[in-house]
C-alpha cells in the first residue's frame, strides 16, 4: 500500500538536512559552516483508522494523516468521507 493520505492527498516529499559545524560567534567561537546537505524523505504521518459513519450504518477503514483525522472529527465522518471521494 502506497503511503498517501485518502482525504488530504499527503505523500512524501523530498529535502535535505544540512550539517552544520563549528561553535557560535555569541558562544566565543569564529561562527557555524555548512559542511553536509545529505537528501531525505519526510514522511506524512500517517494512521490506519476504522471508523463508523452512522449514515451508512457500516465502519469504513481509511488509512490518513493526523491531520485528516482532526479535520474529519471537526467536520463530520460522512461529509468528510464523501468530499474526499472515498464513500
Amino acid at each position: 500500500m502506497s503511503r498517501l493520505c485518502e482525504i488530504t492527498g499527503a505523500v512524501p516529499t523530498r529535502g535535505t538536512s544540512i550539517l552544520r559545524s563549528g561553535k557560535a560567534k555569541k558562544k566565543g567561537g569564529i561562527g557555524t559552516h555548512v559542511t553536509a546537505n545529505t537528501p531525505r524523505v519526510f514522511q506524512p504521518n500517517l494512521k490506519e483508522k476504522r471508523i463508523f459513519v452512522p449514515e451508512l450504518k457500516r465502519y469504513v477503514t481509511v488509512k490518513l494523516t493526523a491531520r485528516a483525522l482532526k479535520t474529519l472529527t471537526k467536520n463530520g465522518a460522512y461529509t468528510t468521507l464523501k468530499k474526499a471521494g472515498v464513500i
